[in-house]
């Protein structure tokens, strides 16, 4: 039986080889560092967090935004970076796709409604002028400003 041989590998191959998972993800990686290049060139005024390159497959870029403020700016400089895509890809890229995604990086909890029973009371002084206008109020107005009254505080 014959021995294996102990010499390292060149791990590079791998990389460099058309065929393999690694050369895919590093070729992917890189159009992704010149498309964001290009966009950032084209829109220096745009800051990095209302935006990002969500997907490109086939001849399209689709470009996601916080919201529709920076969706319209990009839209303006779509042609730009159309072209730019163009030359820079030698034709791979050709469309852009803008998409607006608000809720993508938001990071802030949902605001939560409290409830009547759950809020602080209102002031006394409050109160007394509440049921002073619902004297004169019509009696369904009436019914809800001292429905409201009623949560004085003692």
């Amino acid at each position: 039986m014959a021995r294996k041989s102990k010499s390292p590998l060149d791990m590079s191959s791998l990389i460099l080889s058309k065929k393999s998972t690694l050369s895919y993800i590093r070729e992917k990686t890189n159009s992704l560092t010149q498309l964001k290049d290009i966009v950032r060139q084209t829109c220096p005024d745009l800051p990095e967090d209302v935006w990002h390159i969500a997907n490109f497959n086939k001849n399209k870029l689709v470009i996601e935004v916080n919201s529709s403020v920076w969706s319209q700016r990009l839209q303006f400089e779509r042609t730009k970076i159309s072209q730019k895509l163009f030359e820079v890809t030698q034709g791979q890229f050709n469309q852009i796709d803008i998409k607006v995604s608000p809720y993508r990086n938001n990071a802030t909890k949902p605001i939560q409604t409290a409830s009547l029973s759950q809020s602080t009371s209102i002031p006394k002084k409050t109160a007394d002028d509440l049921r002073d206008i619902a004297k004169k109020a019509p009696k369904s107005l009436k019914e809800k400003l001292e429905k409201l009254a009623s949560h004085a505080k003692d």
